[in-house]
């Protein structure tokens, strides 16, 4: 298994030229961050600095997508990237949350540890609700990329899989 470490220009800047990106040999391609949180208390606000943390995972999900010439889940990751991680951090009661991103058998796997040993529940949020929607949305998208999510037996973790588009894996 490769762990991959992201130089900066990687993390936050497109590519310049408009050569296609180098073909990756993706049958095992892994990406970590940890970072630690503050939970908010009894539901409040997320603190601005666990906040930049959800923006955090968002580029560097979108990054590496990008860099793996998987453009076409970009979207759809980062945007599960960023409910996995904001539940984790609204919802957990650990102190550290580490987001794994594998590229492996055709799928992309994206799973969010957040310490705490209590499975997410998928809600019906009212049509007005300003909240409420995350796992649902995880779930459409996963399902629209061939995929599923769910979470480990412990319940820490938190995960969905997206199929890779055909002739990307």
């Amino acid at each position: 298994m490769t762990t991959t470490h992201l130089t900066a220009a990687e993390a936050g800047h497109p590519r310049r030229d408009c050569s296609p990106p180098e073909r990756l040999h993706l049958v095992d391609d892994r990406v970590s961050v940890s970072f630690e949180v503050c939970p908010p208390a009894n539901g409040g606000e997320i603190p601005e600095r666990d906040a930049r943390r959800v923006g955090i995972a968002r580029k560097l999900t979108a990054a590496r997508l990008r860099y793996c010439g998987l453009e076409a889940l970009v979207d759809d990751a980062t945007l599960i990237v960023s409910e996995l991680v904001t539940n984790a951090i609204q919802h957990g009661s650990g102190t550290q949350v580490t987001f794994t991103m594998t590229v492996r058998d055709g799928f992309l796997h994206l799973a969010v540890n957040d310490e705490t040993p209590c499975r997410p529940v998928t809600r019906n949020a009212p049509d007005d609700a300003e909240r409420g929607r995350g796992l649902f949305l995880v779930d459409c998208l996963a399902s629209a990329h061939g995929g599923t999510w769910g979470t480990s037996d412990d319940g820490t973790t938190t995960w969905c899989r997206l199929a890779v588009p055909d002739g990307q894996s």
